[in-house]
């Protein structure tokens, strides 16, 4: 992806709550598109290889939802965490972190992880498909600074963190503040 480019329209399938369906598992599927989630909007979107995942779990969606009110003061309306898995298994994780402003964008079969040149192989961990490990900061649909970890390859053998941990984009919204003050 690059700075200046739209965010690929595609439309994600997931599952939300709803009390009218009654009984144990009161959830119906509703599609979302592109749109409905930065249209409008100044957002942080940051995608990972997997749920559960031991740097994804620890680190990043934590921190981001850590620092939800710090990235408000700064101009952001909403943070997303997506990943290459299903609207099931995003809901479940985001409910055992107990996430209350991060909200969790399922791309299950990759085709927006695809259309932004982050899809890759996993197969050595045994996960196939998958996100790389990035972040963007996206207004009204349009990519307004993008952070990639280093080494996108298939199979990589590390898994890098850093670029795109909140603390960067947090450093970055920082200095696009200063620069936007003076």
């Amino acid at each position: 992806m690059q700075v200046g480019v739209n965010v690929p329209n595609v439309v994600f399938k997931t599952r939300v709550r709803d009390e009218a369906v009654g009984g144990p598992n009161p959830f119906r599927w509703q599609d979302m598109t592109s749109n409905d989630y930065f249209k409008g909007k100044r957002v942080v979107l940051f995608s990972l290889p997997g749920a559960f995942t031991p740097t994804c779990s620890t680190y990043q969606l934590p921190g981001f939802e850590d620092n939800f009110a710090q990235f408000q003061d700064m101009g952001i309306d909403e943070i997303y965490c997506m990943s290459v898995n299903d609207s099931f298994v995003m809901n479940k994780w985001a409910e055992a972190q107990d996430i209350k402003n991060v909200k969790v964008i399922p791309d299950g079969a990759g085709e927006f992880t695809r259309k932004v040149g982050m899809l890759v192989r996993k197969d050595n961990l045994g996960f196939g498909l998958r996100s790389w490990r990035y972040a963007a900061i996206i207004n009204n649909g349009v990519v307004e600074a993008w952070f990639e970890e280093p080494g996108l390859a298939d199979n990589h053998g590390e898994d890098p963190y850093g670029e795109s941990a909140p603390e960067n984009l947090l450093k970055y919204l920082a200095e696009a503040n200063i620069e936007t003050a003076a």
